[in-house]
């Protein structure tokens, strides 16, 4: 026994000997006089513990204190693993029960973590309390003392899953070890998951997570949190993702018959949307389309029968006869008969024996003689007029010209500003305005041949006495005015008879007449692919890598075609939205579809708008491809805002068709005014063109005022103009009347809806000839209004100087580096090819955990008709390709290595433990990327001179 042990035995020894002593006498002293403030008698009754020491825990190096309370007790003292505490470590206090009168003693002690670390006994430290009284002792029950702690590591972590919706999801989860025994919670998104308030979640089965029935609601990152006094865990985080396979929706009714007489074709389409595939869902197998053929029935119009006989000679001296529409009725909308039903004659010649009333004839004969004075007056009024005033004429000039065909216009007057202001206080409307970023030049070679100036068109308008007169309301062309369009939700029923009257007004081509030169572009090109383009169009192909096979290679083509189309087999209300390409060889055979890029003029709206990719039959017939709103495994066809992405595995002519479904459909024009000076002349030419919103379009415009040195006086502007069959007027204002004069009655002239609307990518515009007072004049501030009647208006601001030695050229014959039609290799993709092949590699391979390219798609805002992409060989391939043509003008990666990024980050919270493999590969294709942006940048300033083909 230690010296430590040895003291303590003695001086308990002595604490027990005192104790005895102290006994005996209470004993002697309860036997003779007792004192007057001595405790109540209680014999026969043992210390009672009121409080006994409790089990504690140590947390880190703080000691706990174990208490005891008794009585009656004389004394108490601890007693830990069989060895007594020393008097000097108690702490004790005595008091008096006022309700028992008995006295209460109180005795404290402290644990350290030195002695519970100290003690290798078989069991935990413990202590007990010993309380005395003059009847003998009382022992406490055993209080143990242990050091609590928590383990770092969780024996088992929750594992991320998949599931179908309401399928089970069970997360496991053991917590560390630790004394006390940890307490397990789960937490959701950072949120306490709580089966008290969701039945469908059950958190008491040894700390696991069991959701009996998956909700899209229950996705989510989930942690278990393992906690005792010491401290608290949270194991790794689990994704779990509840997706739904895709399901068909009903089908819809049959379409009408697509032809309004004969074979057509009627379609019915379900939408992959009940459910729609989320979470990485299976997409729907099967079509989405079904077509089948139909007939409908012509109309027949209705036919006159015979007259019937003469009715008998009347009292008055006539006689009727009648006719019915019966051979044959109209049927199947066809027309009524033209013409009366009844007739009526004389039946005496003449001679009938009524009376007439000869007043009668005086007045009819009066009238008629004084109208035809008053024509006479007023024809020889006009003549003398328009002899007078011969010199003055309207200078209209229109593109149908090329065609053969004349325009109609009207000619209004419109207010005029301050004639002393030169800018009007009316500012321009720049809200609207918008112009192409894509530069417009041509190859001087070229220019002279594929273009001809516009030719001059002159007509004579009414005098200002008809005019005043309402004899006649506007100034025409004396020749046929083209059919008007109307949508299919107005009263007049245009559609049925365009057909008739499409020949030769439209033509769907650009804006040069037939047999002119067409654009075309050539390239030769291998397994590395390319690209090519049609400069200054809006139109590019490119050909993906790998799509031709090795030691092969391919001469292609794509042309823009320039000559008169057969418009007729196109349906009546259908207008061309770009101009229509072709690319070649026919019998070319590629392993991958190629990725074609044309500007449209339409704003994409599906409620409004029926647009159809078509593609030219060997007959030059039109067939319907795919509608962009529909799913097609055939091609695909991506609309943004200004240009159509096509994927196409078939070589052919192919155009983009819209039908306007309402009024409010809408197509882009865009609005330019060039001026000149005529040589040696006082006069000034302004010319305002109005033309789809289209690069290829709007070449025809720049490459005749090159012709004609005219100068672009404003940036040219944009009006969204609307298929309400409302007219187009321009109109020239605020001109300095003390500066300037214009011709009279040609301030306003106006376009016709059908010349705007059925346009086709040709250009419409008209002329405001104006002639200087003084030479010295040498500045013209104007307005130019082009607004749609009902419609929107767009302002151009002009403020031009006009001396002849001050021409400039065409701003857009200023660019130098649009001759390059087609690119080779590397350099014509913005992806590294090694990139390419990373993304490839990781995304095609099938996953468990849904992480294939049908994510990449998503995230690249490319994930509709999915089931064209799952029938390619490489669908990531196919998705890269089309990522490609749809930034062609951008000049780096951010996008794409944004979404790259995001679905690291996905696989990193899906997959924690298998981080070292799998992630490393999106960091790579991430870093990829990122370096891909750096080294593109850099090409740029250093790229040697391209390649010319073609």
């Amino acid at each position: 026994m230690g010296a430590l042990t040895k003291g303590r035995y003695l001086s308990m020894t002595g604490l027990l000997i005192l104790v005895y002593c102290t006994a005996s006498v209470i004993s002697k002293g309860a036997t003779g006089d007792a004192q007057p403030d001595a405790l109540p008698s209680v014999q026969g009754t043992l210390p009672h513990f009121i409080q006994e020491p409790e089990d504690a825990y140590i947390v880190k190096s703080n000691p706990i204190k174990l208490r005891c309370r008794a009585a009656p007790a004389l004394q108490i003292f601890f007693k830990c693993n069989g060895e007594w505490v020393h008097q000097n470590e108690h702490f004790s206090q005595e008091y008096k029960d006022l309700n028992t009168g008995l006295k209460v003693r109180e005795v404290m002690i402290n644990v350290s973590r030195q002695q519970v670390e100290d003690f290798h006994g078989p069991e935990d430290y413990w202590c007990l309390c010993v309380a005395w009284s003059h009847l003998g002792t009382s022992k406490s029950r055993k209080a143990t003392v242990r050091i609590a702690y928590l383990r770092k590591n969780f024996e088992q972590d929750p594992q991320g899953k998949e599931v179908p919706i309401n399928g089970m999801i069970v997360l496991h989860c053991r917590p560390p070890e630790g004394v006390p025994v940890a307490e397990v919670e789960w937490l959701k998104n950072e949120e306490l998951v709580s089966s008290l308030t969701d039945d469908n979640i059950d958190t008491r089965a040894d700390h696991n997570l069991i959701i009996n029935e998956a909700r899209l609601s229950d996705s989510g990152n989930y942690t278990c949190l393992a906690s005792n006094i010491v401290a608290k865990r949270r194991s790794a985080t689990a994704t779990v993702i509840v997706f739904v396979n895709g399901g068909w929706s009903l089908w819809t009714e049959w379409s009408p018959c697509n032809v309004p007489c004969g074979r057509g074709v009627q379609k019915r389409s379900r939408t992959c949307t009940n459910p729609a595939p989320l979470n990485g869902g299976a997409f729907c197998e099967g079509m989405s389309v079904q077509k089948i053929t139909c007939n409908a029935l012509c109309p027949i119009d209705g036919g006159w029968d015979e007259w019937s006989e003469w009715t008998v000679c009347s009292s008055q001296c006539e006689r009727q006869r009648s006719r019915e529409c019966n051979s044959p009725a109209p049927r199947h909308r066809g027309k009524m008969c033209e013409g009366n039903s009844e007739a009526t004659e004389n039946c005496t010649d003449g001679l009938c024996t009524q009376s007439m009333d000869g007043s009668n004839d005086i007045a009819l004969y009066s009238g008629l003689g004084a109208g035809i004075i008053a024509v006479a007056i007023l024809v020889v009024a006009v003549m003398l007029y328009r002899k007078n005033h011969s010199e003055y004429g309207v200078d209209v000039i229109d593109s149908s010209a090329l065609t053969g065909g004349f325009q109609s216009f009207n000619f209004k007057t419109t207010r005029q500003g301050n004639p002393l202001l030169l800018n009007s206080s009316m500012q321009p409307d720049l809200t609207v305005g918008r112009t192409y970023s894509t530069p417009l030049c041509f190859q001087d070679s070229t220019d002279k041949e594929l273009f001809d100036p516009l030719p001059d068109i002159k007509v004579k308008v009414q005098s200002s006495f008809m005019v005043s007169l309402g004899v006649a309301e506007r100034a025409e062309f004396h020749a046929k005015a083209p059919a008007e369009t109307f949508p299919r939700d107005l009263s007049r029923d245009y559609c049925s008879t365009m057909d008739r009257r499409k020949k030769g007004l439209l033509t769907l081509n650009g804006p040069l007449s037939a047999g002119k030169e067409q654009l075309r572009t050539t390239g030769v090109f291998g397994h590395p692919g390319g690209r090519l383009v049609v400069p200054n169009t809006g139109v590019s192909l490119l050909v993906p890598h790998g799509a031709v096979a090795e030691n092969m290679s391919w001469e292609m083509y794509m042309v823009i075609n320039q000559g008169e189309a057969s418009v007729q087999t196109l349906e009546g209300c259908e207008i061309l939205l770009g101009p229509e390409v072709t690319y070649g060889p026919p019998g070319l055979d590629l392993f991958c579809p190629v990725a074609m890029t044309i500007a449209h003029c339409a704003e994409v709206d599906a409620e409004n708008w029926n647009i159809q990719l078509k593609r030219r039959t060997q007959d030059s017939k039109w067939e319907e491809v795919m509608s962009v709103e529909e799913e097609s495994t055939s091609c695909y066809c991506l609309m943004d805002s200004s240009s159509c992405h096509l994927l196409l595995d078939q070589p052919g002519s192919y155009a983009l068709v819209g039908e306007p479904l309402t009024q409010a459909a809408v197509k882009r024009l865009k609005l330019a005014v060039f001026g000149s000076m005529e040589a040696g002349s006082m006069s000034y030419s302004l010319r305002v063109y109005c033309v789809d919103d289209t690069p290829h379009a709007f070449q025809g415009v720049v490459a005749a005022e090159k012709t004609r040195g005219g100068q672009l006086l404003e940036e040219p502007k944009m009006l969204p103009f609307r298929a309400n069959t409302f007219s187009l007027q321009v109109s020239i204002q605020d001109v300095p009347q003390f500066l300037w004069s214009i011709k009279p009655f040609t301030t306003c002239q106006e376009f016709s809806f059908p010349q705007v609307w059925c346009s086709n990518q040709q250009p419409l515009h008209c002329a405001f000839s104006l002639e200087r007072y003084s030479p010295a004049t040498a500045q013209l501030s104007c307005k130019i209004s082009v607004r749609q009647v009902k419609g929107h208006e767009q302002i151009l601001q002009v403020y031009t100087a006009v001396a002849e030695t001050e021409k400039e050229s065409v701003p857009f014959f200023m660019q130098t580096d649009c001759t390059i039609t087609s690119q080779t290799g590397p350099k014509a993709f913005k992806i590294p090819l090694s990139i390419r092949q990373r993304i490839c590699a990781t995304f095609d391979t099938a996953n468990a955990k849904g992480k294939d390219w049908q994510l990449l798609a998503q995230k690249l805002h490319l994930d509709r008709n999915l089931g064209y992409f799952a029938k390619q060989r490489s669908p990531s391939a196919v998705i890269l390709s089309l990522w490609e043509a749809r930034h062609q003008d951008t000049a780096d990666l951010d996008s794409l290595a944004s979404a790259l990024e995001e679905i690291g980050k996905i696989h990193s919270k899906s997959s924690p433990k298998d981080q070292d493999e799998p992630e490393s590969d999106f960091n790579h294709i991430q870093a990829g990327s990122l370096c891909a942006a750096g080294e593109l940048a850099s090409e740029k300033t250093e790229d040697s001179a391209p390649e010319y083909t073609g």
